[in-house]
Order: C-alpha cells, then structure tokens, then sequence
C-alpha cells in the first residue's frame, strides 16, 4: 500500500476514533513537494484559472496602438520599464520589482491555438505538451514527471492539498494527498489509541505520526495567520480588509500560511491554483479582486516564509491563455468566434474575449527580477495573431523549464524529453540568480 493510501486510510480510521471534523475553508488547491534530492530552492507554481489579461497586467502604455485597443483602461499604472505600465491594483509589488524581486514574461502561451477553450488551454497547460499529443491524452503533469527524473525523493516529496485535483502534479511520481477542507481535532485518548494500533506497524505508525503531525501545523498555521493578518490588514499593503474581499484574503491566508510553514521545513515545491481570471464584462472592475488576491499570495508568502526561505524561493504564475487585444465594444467591428473562444477585441461588454499570448508573473528572491521578458511583438493589426490577439513570441513551458534548470540543475535533455516532451527550451534567460 502506498503512503498516499496509508494517509487517506487514517483520516476515515480518525474519525472513527470520535475526533472532531470540521470543515476548514479553502477556494483554491494547493499542492507541495519536498525532499533532499532538490536542495535547498523553492520553486512556486500558481494556475490562474480564467485566462488572465496580461495587456491590462502589465501595460504596453507606450506602444502607440495601445490606447486606441484598451481606451478604458484604469487610471493609475505604474511605469515599470521601456513601454510598460503595471496594473494599479498591483501597487503593493513595486516594492519587489524595486528591489529585483518582481518580473515578467509577457507575449507567452503554451503551444495552444484557435479553439481558445478554457478546459483544453488548462489541460494543456499542466500536461506540459504541445500539440502533437492530443489534448488530455497525457496522464501526468509536467511537475510530477520532474520529480520523477530527480533521484532521492522520497513518497513525501509531492504533496497536495485541495479540494480539486491539480493535473500540473498528477503522475506516477511519489506523493502524498491532503484536504484541508477537514482538520483532525484528536483528544488525547485519541492519540493513544491510534498509537497503541498502529506500534507494531512500522508503515502505519509513521503514518500516523506524520497525518497528526501535519493536523498540528495545520492549527499551528491557523493561529499564526490570524496574529499576522491582523497586522497585514492595519497597513502592510497587502489588500483591503473590508467586506467580502476580506472573507477572501482569510481563505488565501489559511492556504498561504500552511504553505510557508512547509516551505520553511522540508517543502521545495508549492502549486497554488487562483480563478476568477475570466472577464468577458466589466473587466476594470472584475479584475481587480484577482490581482488582489494574487497580491496578497506573493507578500503574504514572503512575510510568512521569512527572508532566508524567500531568498531560495521562485514564484511562477501562468494562465490557460491571454486575451483578445481590443476591448470589446471599442472597434468597428465584433468578432464572433467558436463556443468558448476569447479575441483580443472588445465585445461591447467592457470586458475581453479570449485570446492567445499571455503573461507570466515571477516573484522571489532568487529570481533576477526587474526586467519584463520576452520578446514584444507590436500590437498594429498585421502584428497579431489571427489579426486580433498578442502573437506569442515564447513557449510559457520553456520559463518553467529554465527556472527547473536553475534551482534543482536538472539536465536540460530531460527538461526537453522528459518533463516537457518535444521542449526547445532555447537560450537560457537567466532568469535564475
């Protein structure tokens, strides 16, 4: 029997054992790894679940065709560097992007065209293939087949948390399964008892052991993260405080404390997955609750992992796909394309359709920030794709690999044949310190 199974086995003996259920709130998965074989770096990968505007993002403001595709754009972005503008709901990064702590790729997708479906872009997206293998076809996720190639890991080195599968860490890799939206309140008799059952089994016993273990960080984290939110709520920038967004900043706090508690013991991989990223209508508005939510994910991991973590540590958030480049409603003409398909012209809505380059946001303190990468298209109409969305200029699977290279030296032929099959990762960006 697998750990995986030994651990889900204990949580049904657990409750048979009169220990409290509760449920424990949680909007998003997160999964982590750890384990000798990778080091002392820390790479965090989180899905944007939606298709998340990078042209609202970060800003070409100075590329000349730009106002007339986005002429309702929020006031107030912030000059990051050449032609780009950050997002003003952003404003609590510049910190980070002062200090090269903060970057981005801009004009990047995975190698997924035209149907422009959320579930296949996804799909796609964590499978980590291109388009020569048919579109869930593949049975593992590309970080998963990473931690296979990686020897010395041991069955804790995945580990995933969340109500919802995350396919990005699905395989045959060693792993582990956790659901937070239940916490085990054992009493003390409990406790003894399930010792008492499981000493003669070494498996089960250290299972055990570990499952109580990891309830205790679970509270211990719960109660840190009420003292520090209480904090990062008077001031630290972190987002608002008030009203349903407040409700949301708990959730992702509960996660993102549990998260830099391993991350500060033997965790070396996290993967968060963030939704709402869909803005079709009303898009000034719709976005903003996502960004903030994003926002408060990167400080709150830095505060709550400390500076020595966070110095090891890389953040990569990646989306399905980006948008169309015209907000709907502001040319001559609307585009009308296939069920489930985003252009980059607006649709009469004040929101965007779905597109095709995207954005990749970086934090951490080992990433070399400070620099928006990739190569820029133009955004003239004979420049786009299919003569409406941001031409991709990289393969989003090539930054993943290259940070992969950086922080746990995996070869580069397994990076290509392996982890990302069919993968030319390119010149190397150096994204990495």
């Amino acid at each position: 029997m697998e750990r995986r199974q030994v651990l889900q086995g204990f949580g049904a003996v657990a409750g048979l054992a009169a220990c409290s259920v509760a449920a424990y709130p949680l909007m998003t998965t997160v999964t982590m790894a750890q384990g000798s074989g990778l080091g002392e770096n820390r790479l965090v990968v989180v899905i944007l679940r939606g298709a998340m505007d990078g042209l609202d993002v970060v800003r070409p403001v100075g590329i000349a065709e730009y106002a007339a595709l986005r002429p309702n754009q929020t006031p107030g972005a912030l000059p990051l560097t050449g032609p780009f503008a950050l997002h003003p709901s952003l404003s609590g990064l510049m910190g980070l992007w002062q200090t090269g702590q903060l970057g981005f790729v801009h004009a990047t997708a995975t190698p997924y065209r035209d149907k422009r479906s959320h579930f296949d872009g996804q799909s796609m997206l964590e499978a980590g293939t291109g388009m020569d293998v048919a579109v869930g076809a593949t049975r593992d996720g590309w970080l998963n087949r990473m931690l296979q190639a990686v020897p010395g890991l041991r069955s804790e080195t995945a580990y995933a948390i969340g109500r919802e599968a995350l396919p990005l860490l699905e395989g045959d890799g060693p792993s582990l399964s956790w659901t937070p939206e239940v916490k085990l309140r054992l009493s003390v008799q409990s406790r003894r008892l399930l010792e008492m059952i499981y000493h003669d089994d070494p498996l089960f016993r250290d299972s055990a052991a570990e499952a109580m273990q990891i309830s205790e960080d679970l509270r211990a984290s719960r109660i840190m993260g009420r003292a520090a939110g209480k904090g990062m709520m008077a001031g630290s920038g972190s987002g608002s405080g008030s009203g349903a967004g407040a409700k949301s900043f708990a959730d992702i706090d509960r996660l993102v404390d549990f998260a830099a508690g391993r991350l500060k013991a033997e965790t070396r991989i996290a993967a968060f997955s963030l939704s709402g990223w869909d803005t079709h209508s009303g898009q000034a508005q719709a976005i903003r609750s996502p960004l903030e939510q994003l926002q408060r994910v990167i400080l709150r991991l830095r505060d709550q992992s400390g500076a020595d973590v966070w110095g090891r540590t890389t953040l990569m958030a990646m989306t399905e796909f980006g948008r169309t480049a015209r907000e709907n409603g502001t040319g001559s003409f609307n585009m009308i394309v296939g069920r489930d398909g985003r252009t980059l012209r607006e649709n009469g809505t004040g929101g965007t359709d779905h597109g095709t380059g995207g954005l990749m946001v970086m934090a951490g303190g080992a990433l070399r920030g400070g620099q928006v990468y990739g190569r820029w298209p133009g955004l003239a109409e004979a420049d786009l794709y299919d003569r409406r969305d941001l031409l991709p200029t990289s393969d989003v699977r090539g930054w993943a690999a290259w940070a992969m290279r950086g922080l746990y030296g995996v070869e580069r032929p397994v990076l290509e044949t392996a982890v990302f099959p069919g993968l030319d990762m390119g010149d190397d960006p150096r994204i990495i310190l």
